[in-house]
């Protein structure tokens, strides 16, 4: 007797898939066209068609566990050839989008960050906080804010100016605000991965992509670790052909945030470390490294919209796509106006836009988990997974 099966469409998920960008689903006649000529599927078991006959029937449990919608890099192959226009790569990102907030948790923050209505509470978040915070410190003593353009802080390497940001907002008030705020991002990670792992080995498992039953966790690593030079060189972007030019830009802003992280870590040891406060000279390699990453930052969020204003015909842009560039973008103009203004004395100017700064970067680490940047958490242990599958 043939097995049976019961299935039992999610209605509401495939109506959520069409508002983040995959409403285009239903065009789907099954052609396996997308999966011959995407570039990069896998030879065992292909994506994206499995996916798209899933997202049809509204299998919700079989997509979000399933890493193979993150080994997708969105390229556009199969949205261009697709006889029918039913797009798969906006389908994909779509799916993306719902599992990073399946597993980011806190559907809440979710929902706050990829609603465009909430813009204005996600900015007023960060600029009362620091307020607020900023009245409590002051209770305890501690002097958080000084509009006078007189320096506080004096360094040897400081040979530039009359005014430090740090007069401005203490350093006290921005760690004691960004310092936990990290090590929130870090277990909201840590809590997703946990369950998003195991939920891509079940479903490897179970459609036999491999005969591993356990994770083990050194080999896990070294999986990792093979896979990251083929992130840093962007390999399976430059693979693609109708978005080859996507490589340029992201990886830009990708190197950038890597510098920038760099830049901030090294600052912060300098501080408690050593007590050096800044702000240092422009000849200090490690301000060099920050103002090459702010740079190549505001250029790759610029060159993002040209190749999403040249391609809105054959790829879907949607709010959470604009949402990143726009976070991009203001993260690398704020950042480098800043400074400059600084460089000026124009000290309300600067006092200004580096609050509005402060403002970006809150929003980047708050929302980090639930918003399209998570992509590069998720992106990179799917295919160290299945690095580790074997799969090829």
């Amino acid at each position: 007797m043939a097995d049976k099966y019961l299935v039992e469409p999610d209605v509401g998920f495939i109506k959520e898939l069409g508002v983040l960008g995959g409403d285009s689903l239903k065009k789907c006649f099954q052609c396996a066209t997308c999966s011959v000529v995407c570039p990069i599927s896998p030879d065992t078991k292909p994506f994206p068609r499995k996916e798209m006959i899933a997202a049809s029937w509204g299998l919700k449990d079989k997509l979000i566990g399933n890493g193979d919608i993150w080994l997708c890099h969105n390229c556009g192959d199969c949205s261009t050839k697709c006889p029918r226009g039913a797009k798969p790569g906006d389908v994909l990102s779509a799916i993306r989008m719902y599992a990073i907030g399946h597993y980011g948790g806190f559907p809440k923050l979710g929902a706050l960050i990829n609603d465009p209505k909430k813009l204005p509470v996600v900015a007023a978040i960060p600029a009362v906080l620091f307020l607020v915070i900023g009245m409590i410190l002051k209770m305890f003593g501690i002097d958080w804010l000084n509009f006078s353009p007189e320096r506080v802080y004096t360094s040897a390497a400081d040979v530039e100016g009359h005014i430090a940001h740090a007069q401005f907002f203490s350093t006290w008030l921005v760690d004691l605000i960004f310092v936990p705020l990290s090590i929130w991002v870090v277990a909201v990670f840590a809590l997703g991965l946990k369950r998003f792992v195991a939920d891509i080995h079940a479903n490897a498992l179970a459609e036999k992509k491999t005969d591993k039953q356990n994770i083990d966790p050194k080999e896990f690593v070294q999986a990792l670790i093979r896979v990251i030079p083929t992130i840093l060189k962007h390999k399976k972007f430059s693979e693609c052909t109708e978005n080859d030019e996507r490589a340029t830009p992201h990886m830009m802003v990708f190197f950038s945030f890597i510098g920038l992280a760099i830049v901030t870590g090294i600052f912060f040891v300098v501080l408690y470390v050593f007590g050096i406060h800044g702000p240092y000279s422009q000849i200090n390699p490690v301000k060099i490294l920050a103002n090459v990453s702010g740079i190549a930052l505001i250029l790759g969020g610029l060159l993002m919209i040209k190749n999403r204003l040249d391609k809105k015909e054959e790829q879907q842009t949607t709010y959470k796509d604009w949402f990143l560039i726009g976070l991009v973008l203001g993260l690398g103009v704020t950042g480098m106006l800043a400074q400059l203004t600084r460089l000026a004395d124009a000290a309300f100017l600067t006092y200004l836009i580096y609050y509005i700064h402060l403002m970006f970067v809150f929003v980047l680490f708050m929302f980090l988990p639930f918003s399209k940047l998570a992509h590069l958490v998720y992106r990179t242990v799917a295919m160290a997974y299945n690095e580790y599958a074997g799969r090829k």
